[in-house]
């Protein structure tokens, strides 16, 4: 008999679309090991492991394929396990993430830690100086889906400011970031974009964002256009 995480490969074997393939292999540069599995699929196999033994699934978890690695991920966001366990799966699953859509669809299924968000600020302190690129994104994201809130808006703003890793994903997401906290607080964001130790590409990046969104008004954009000619201090 075939253990769970042959049986769950077999199932992504059965729903595998080569089209899809190759639409998310575009998305994902420089990842080749995507079997084409649609997210509600995906999903609809993490929420039939929860029913299960889904911890033998994560003791034994391959990283063969994108989808199990994503799997993974989700199966450590939406399980009921205490926090405690959920660490120490993420400091297994944490190295594995090499693309961005592993990262951001896994860090927006951690709902269960918002209870526990002092606990969860602790442990994500170890990843910020990883000079990893996906590792340092995860925080990111996770801060900009869970942090963006009193009392913790400050320090985001630090951790934020300190990140000296410039690879690509990473500068991405704290621009992306930037341009989440602006709809929030304008004011904390605006005292921010004038006194920074951002690289000139993220400043500029994160501006961008600002203007793109469809939750500012035009009046505001017109004035975060001018500072794209370099009004930081």
């Amino acid at each position: 008999m075939t253990n769970i995480v042959e049986q769950v490969y077999q199932k992504l074997l059965e729903n595998q679309d080569l089209e899809y393939q190759k639409f998310q292999s575009n998305l994902c540069p420089g990842i080749d090991h995507i079997l084409g599995v649609r997210v509600p699929v995906v999903r609809k196999i993490v929420k039939d492991l929860l029913k299960e033994d889904y911890r033998f699934y994560l003791d034994h978890a391959p990283n063969r394929f994108y989808e199990e690695t994503m799997i993974e991920g989700l199966l450590i966001a939406q399980s009921k396990m205490s926090l405690e366990e959920k660490f120490l799966y993420l400091d297994s699953f944490i190295p594995k993430i090499d693309n961005w859509a592993i990262c951001d669809t896994c860090v927006s299924s951690f709902h269960l830690m918002e209870k526990e968000l002092p606990l969860v600020w602790n442990y994500l302190q170890k990843y910020i100086g990883s000079n990893h690129e996906f590792e340092v994104r995860f925080v990111i994201v996770m801060l900009m889906d869970y942090f963006l809130i009193e009392p913790y808006i400050d320090q985001v703003l630090k951790v934020i400011d300190s990140i000296s890793l410039e690879d690509y994903y990473v500068k991405m997401a704290i621009a992306w970031l930037i341009s989440v906290l602006y709809v929030k607080d304008k004011k904390k964001t605006l005292s921010y974009l004038k006194k920074n130790h951002l690289s000139d590409w993220t400043y500029q990046k994160a501006l961008q964002k600002i203007i793109e969104s469809n939750r500012v008004s035009k009046e505001e954009k017109e004035k975060i256009r001018k500072m794209k000619h370099g009004t930081r201090i």
